[in-house]
């Protein structure tokens, strides 16, 4: 554990390259689905877009939340601090009520007309893959930093916690993000605990009622238990459209539109579909 905090931002970064390069290659051997938009473009706008989403949280928030759960720490402040639980009990229940807190905002995100608006940038890929895991817009994440940040002071998290589940949550995304082919076997066994590309593209459809299911980030008992759970899509894999209907479905967005779309507002090009 001295370990992973010593080299925090290495490891994470060490995670994240390792995990997009492995995924989107192998992406590119089994995929789910036949892209519908050039590699190189959308790579380009979504890792243009995650570089200026860490200089924002950088330069807003120079603790972030590893920051803040050593300060919480040090001063004892949270719920945690002021129980003796055994750490190994208290770093799986964390890891828990995190993944839990990450289904919570996903919910927000949908539900709440204002943060819906930030939300949206991330559903305007029409063409799902590992680097539409970090397609979010600055604002969101802003927002999303502060609802984690709070959530850590309330109950005094770990720092060893706090970066784990960091590691997991990127990792995780990047995995069900992806246009990536499971066997059916072992998709079958993953899904039983944890979101696959299967389970997360679903979210992803132009499909109305299937967008407002499968919110979970990492593990599946919250979307089952909460009645969100979406098994399969309407339509096959290989024929789903992803996207809004608002911003249409054969032209993507360029970086500067994805940035300003939270302030516009954008007439259907073509009716959104609730069913096929």
């Amino acid at each position: 554990m001295d370990f992973l905090i010593e080299n925090e931002q290495a490891i994470r970064v060490s995670v994240f390259l390792s995990l997009l390069l492995i995924l989107g290659g192998a992406e590119l051997i089994a995929p789910l689905a036949k892209r519908q938009m050039g590699r190189p473009s959308q790579w380009l706008t979504n890792l243009s877009i995650v570089l200026l989403d860490n200089l924002t949280l950088k330069y807003l928030f120079p603790l972030l939340a590893v920051g803040v759960a050593e300060l919480s720490s040090k001063s004892g402040i949270g719920l945690f601090n002021a129980l003796s639980l055994n750490f190994w009990f208290e770093f799986g229940l964390t890891l828990l009520l995190l993944d839990f807190l990450m289904y919570c905002q996903h919910v927000l995100m949908h539900k709440v007309p204002i943060l819906w608006r930030l939300h949206r940038m991330h559903h305007t890929e029409i063409s799902l893959d590992v680097s539409s895991a970090v397609r979010f817009h600055p604002i969101e994440i802003i927002f999303s930093m502060l609802f984690k940040m709070g959530f850590i002071l309330m109950l005094g998290i770990s720092v060893e916690a706090v970066i784990v589940f960091e590691i997991l949550l990127n990792g995780l995304a990047l995995f069900n993000h992806s246009n990536l082919k499971i066997p059916h076997s072992f998709e079958n066994i993953l899904r039983k605990v944890i979101v696959t590309p299967e389970i997360h593209w679903i979210h992803h459809s132009e499909v109305v009622r299937e967008t407002k299911g499968n919110f979970g980030f990492n593990l599946i008992f919250w979307d089952k238990a909460f009645s969100t759970y979406i098994d399969k899509p309407t339509l096959n894999y290989d024929v789903m459209q992803q996207g809004l209907s608002e911003f249409g479905f054969t032209t993507p967005l360029s970086l500067k539109e994805l940035i300003i779309s939270p302030f516009k507002n954008y007439p259907p090009t073509a009716p959104a579909k609730e069913t096929p």
